[in-house]
């Protein structure tokens, strides 16, 4: 006989010709000299050195221990005094009961939802995040859930996590926000065929997002384009004149006919705007000769307003000297007054009187 002592914490497996025998825990104990003990931590996992049936035999080894089997469609999830430890995969696993308390987490990886109790810090960890599958939706968004291309429910702002597996999941997601669309340079004939650059705008915000992402594939360029048609429309039924003079109304007619293919795109529109319309190239040169012409005209028509004003007051002065002798003498001095003024010096003889010796002066013969 020999006496093996096993420590705290540690158990021994007798064995004798590579046979099982027992198990022996803390304290001293006596064996043949023909047999011989492994000692094993109680902290680390058991490493069976012979098949794990044959010493499940034994119920008192079987109580001492924990053995976890794990599918090829599942995950582990192995805490040890409570803080996540690490993931196990299909397989078998054995642990020693006792010295650490350890609990499991099974996981079932064909489905989709996690449904299992999991702290988002354990979900978040390098050993799990491997198996899930994040999507993350804004606060200002919603999203459409499709699992294997078939539409499930939509979704609103937060995190998403589900198993990853063989199904195909994925997300389509809208901005929710009140969004602008620029008709930006956009060349249009008018009805007489004059080429105009129009910049335009429109406000939108999506309201149906079952219908904007399910049902339509980029809402947003066929809203541009349904847009670019009603303005292209609007112009062409116009001449240029006549869409200058109702450039105010361009906006509210685009808004009025863009609204109805708008709904059936998911979207609301919510205001039209047009910031210039442009003339391009020749155009614009002829416009401004145009426009000096005018101009021209106008300055014409005042000028000749103002002599036939001036011509009007000359004749009725010249009516009332007719007819008032004194006041034809008093207008003969004021022009004197004013030729003299211009004068630097004037010598007069002492014969006649002075007002008649300036007229024979500044008289012309």
């Amino acid at each position: 006989m020999k006496r093996v002592r096993i420590n705290a914490g540690k158990v021994g497996l007798v064995f004798k010709n590579g046979n099982y025998l027992k198990v022996i825990t803390a304290g001293t104990h006596w064996i043949g000299f023909s047999q011989r003990v492994l000692v094993y931590s109680l902290e680390n996992t058991f490493a069976t050195p012979i098949a794990l049936e044959l010493l499940l035999q034994d119920n008192a080894l079987a109580e001492m221990l924990d053995v976890i089997e794990v599918k090829d469609n599942e995950l582990v999830l192995v805490y040890e005094k409570g803080n996540f430890k690490n993931t196990l995969t299909a397989g078998r696993y054995v642990y020693w009961k006792g010295l650490i308390t350890r609990e499991f987490t099974r996981v079932d990886l064909s489905k989709i939802y996690i449904t299992e109790k999991i702290d988002k810090a354990v979900l978040s960890n390098l050993q799990l995040s491997k198996y899930i599958r994040t999507f993350d939706v804004s606060a200002y968004e919603k999203a459409v859930l499709l699992v294997d291309d078939v539409y499930k429910k939509t979704l609103s702002g937060g995190t998403y996590r589900f198993w990853r597996n063989d199904t195909t999941i994925k997300i389509a997601k809208a901005d929710l926000r009140q969004l602008q669309l620029e008709i930006a340079g956009q060349e249009l004939l008018t009805k007489d065929k004059a080429a105009i650059r129009i910049n335009f705008y429109t406000q939108y915000k999506v309201t149906d997002i079952e219908k904007a992402l399910l049902e339509n594939k980029d809402y947003e360029k066929q809203l541009y384009i349904a847009m670019q048609l009603v303005l292209r429309a609007y112009v062409g039924a116009y001449t240029l004149d006549e869409l200058l003079e109702r450039k105010e109304n361009i906006a509210d007619a685009v808004f009025n006919d863009v609204k109805t293919s708008a709904t059936k795109l998911g979207v609301t529109v919510l205001n039209c705007g047009i910031r210039d319309v442009i003339l391009t190239g020749d155009m614009k040169a002829i416009m401004n000769q145009v426009l000096i012409a005018q101009k021209r005209a106008q300055a014409n028509t005042i000028t000749r307003r103002e002599e036939t004003a001036s011509t009007r007051s000359l004749l009725n002065t010249a009516k009332l000297m007719e007819e008032n002798n004194m006041l034809y003498k008093l207008k003969e001095m004021e022009y004197v007054e004013k030729i003299a003024d211009k004068i630097g010096e004037i010598t007069l003889s002492g014969n006649g009187g002075m007002v008649s010796q300036l007229k024979e002066i500044f008289s012309v013969k």
